[in-house]
């Protein structure tokens, strides 16, 4: 039972955020998701600086980690696949630290606040740590656990994780609408996730 919750923790974190964002959207009045980004729930002063790192950032944090450590624990698996196991370990506890140390109210910041410092490079490790992952999975030999066509399907994941971010880059310049892209983005690698949570149990 507990190896079973374990395999499907990591289809459990990406259901989990998107009601977990979605409830707290619905406590922030005027939040767009379109033009906001997801940190910005937690935003320092906002009115879900709390609830939204209680509902999303603990928990989800504890689900990655939970997933990770499933990886690590494989018998009989690439040293790639456990590598991404401790990337997705690695994604948890940046998710912990992120919920932690909130971003400033203004994303569009100059002169950015030390917990908003923090915040940011714990979001760099996020991103950097589920572009990782799937690409050890994709490089890794094809196996029982790993098959073919997965690892096709985490480069696929891969390029649409990229091509997303670069629109996202693209829309913070202009500052129009980053949120959108960013929820692609990073949708891209929680469903990359969701689909090793699936390759696996």
């Amino acid at each position: 039972m507990f190896e079973k919750v374990a395999v499907y923790s990591g289809l459990i974190a990406t259901v989990w955020i998107v009601f977990g964002v979605f409830i707290a959207g619905r406590y922030y009045a005027g939040y767009n998701h379109a033009k906001q980004f997801c940190s910005e729930l937690g935003a320092a002063g906002c009115p879900t600086e709390k609830l939204s790192p209680r509902i999303n950032n603990y928990p989800l944090g504890l689900l990655f980690c939970f997933f990770g450590w499933y990886l690590i624990q494989l018998p009989n698996v690439s040293l790639l696949v456990t590598g991404a196991g401790w990337c997705v370990i690695a994604h948890g506890l940046a998710t912990w630290v992120a919920g932690y140390f909130p971003m400033d109210a203004d994303p569009f910041t100059k002169n950015p606040s030390f917990n908003c410092k923090i915040h940011t490079v714990a979001g760099i490790v996020m991103l950097l740590s589920l572009f990782v992952a799937p690409v050890l999975v994709a490089l890794s030999p094809t196996s029982d656990v790993i098959s073919q066509h997965f690892k096709v399907f985490s480069w696929i994941m891969v390029v649409a994780a990229v091509v997303f971010l670069l629109t996202m880059t693209r829309a913070i310049n202009q500052q129009t609408n980053p949120g959108i892209h960013q929820r692609l983005s990073y949708g891209a690698q929680l469903i990359w996730l969701t689909g090793l949570s699936l390759q696996l149990g």
